[in-house]
């Protein structure tokens, strides 16, 4: 397995919605079925490249360090685009336990976030230790906070497996691993091609909560400025590999 730990740099455009990015985060094509069911076991989660999650840059620079670790894995086909989620968890928490639930209120939780890069609007999608799920969608970064950018549907698929018991506070846990499917009719919904040649930024996030930590751990790739995780400005590029 190929890990990599990106530093990335932030490069100011004016002729751009948004700052030009460093490396870019991969996804690999495959021909192999996935089976969504948390277990992580197909072959290209084998060999595909592997992004560490970390804190924000503002954590960083005050030499604070991950206390639990977590790391994602990236691939695709001509249907959907998928996500691999391992994370070291002292305790699991998912106390949403339906779908479409603002679940990053609620529990562990790994976000993905998709942008066109010339484009206004972004998806934001949800996967919990407990299996469930949540698709947001933003026309614009102003419209934070409306109501109707919560009411959407999509065609987002979840699992997850875990290490440890869910919401019991007096036991410890080991972890948590998740497997995510997004279709790309889902991306291409608006308008925007989704493909090799395509230009599209993408930023991952996790939260934490543990009655072992001193508080909620937030941890992404790449890692923003700070803990604002609708700073696309600082999100990597997506490169799809065939």
């Amino acid at each position: 397995m190929k890990i990599r730990i990106l530093s990335i740099g932030v490069i100011l455009t004016t002729n751009s919605l948004f700052a030009a990015q460093g490396e870019p985060v991969e996804a690999h094509y495959t021909t192999k079925t996935i089976k969504l069911d948390g277990v992580l076991d197909e072959p290209i989660w084998k060999t595909a490249p592997t992004y560490i999650l970390e804190l924000p840059r503002n954590k960083q620079k005050d030499e604070q360090q991950v206390i639990e670790s977590g790391n994602v894995q990236l691939a695709w086909n001509d249907t959907h685009l998928f996500f691999a989620f391992r994370f070291e968890d002292s305790d699991l928490i998912a106390e949403g336990l339906e779908d479409e639930l603002h679940h990053y209120k609620l529990g562990d939780v790994a976000e993905v976030f998709l942008k066109p890069k010339n484009q206004t609007w972004y998806w934001e999608f949800y996967a919990t230790p407990a299996g469930n799920k949540t698709s947001f969608f933003m026309p614009g970064r102003g419209r934070r906070g409306l109501e109707s950018n919560f009411i959407y549907s999509s065609g987002l698929n979840v699992a997850a497996a875990i290490n440890g018991t869910l919401n019991n506070w007096n036991d410890k846990d080991t972890g948590w691993t998740a497997e995510m499917a997004i279709p790309i009719n889902d991306l291409q919904s608006q308008g925007d091609a989704f493909g090799p040649e395509a230009q599209w930024m993408i930023f991952f996030n996790r939260y934490n909560f543990s009655r072992y930590l001193p508080e909620k751990e937030q941890t992404m790739h790449p890692p923003l400025r700070n803990h604002d995780n609708h700073l696309y400005e600082d999100y990597s590029p997506l490169k799809l590999i065939r």
